[in-house]
């Protein structure tokens, strides 16, 4: 019986890994796409007060990856942690997490440092994707 129990344990851990794995790629390509096309929004509505971007580089890229692999450890650990990975149960803790985190710290951002409500907007659009991504492939997976 212990055997089997370690053995399930082991499995559930190895489909969460590949879940993080993929939810990191997907998180990332997705992004890339939700960047490219709202951007031109962006230094739209924010008549010029828009922060300039320019093509990110190989370290950029890296980073990015490194950091939406951090976000999708951390859901998928809180998700395990709390019992929260069925579909449904999955998705609330994405929208739990998306309005206590960066929705929080983005308005203050703009509240305190005068950042461009258009720019906060866009990254706030940005994790909210990303959050429900990880939320959705980590629960299918496991």
């Amino acid at each position: 019986m212990k055997g089997s129990v370690l053995a399930s344990t082991k499995l559930e851990v190895e489909m969460i890994g590949i879940g993080i794995a993929v939810a990191t790629v997907a998180g990332f390509i997705v992004s890339s796409v939700y960047y490219m096309v709202f951007m031109p929004l962006e230094q739209r509505v924010s008549q010029g007060h828009a922060i300039e971007r320019a093509k990110p580089g190989v370290v950029q890229i890296v980073s990015e990856l490194v950091r939406t692999a951090v976000r999708a450890t951390a859901f998928a650990w809180v998700a395990t942690q709390a019992g929260l990975l069925s579909l449904p149960s999955a998705l609330l803790l994405a929208l739990v997490l998306w309005v206590a985190f960066p929705i929080v710290l983005l308005t203050g951002s703009v509240m305190w440092d005068k950042a461009p409500v258009a720019t906060a907007v866009l990254h706030v659009g940005d994790w909210l994707i990303k959050l429900l991504l990880v939320a959705l492939i980590t629960a299918l997976i496991h």
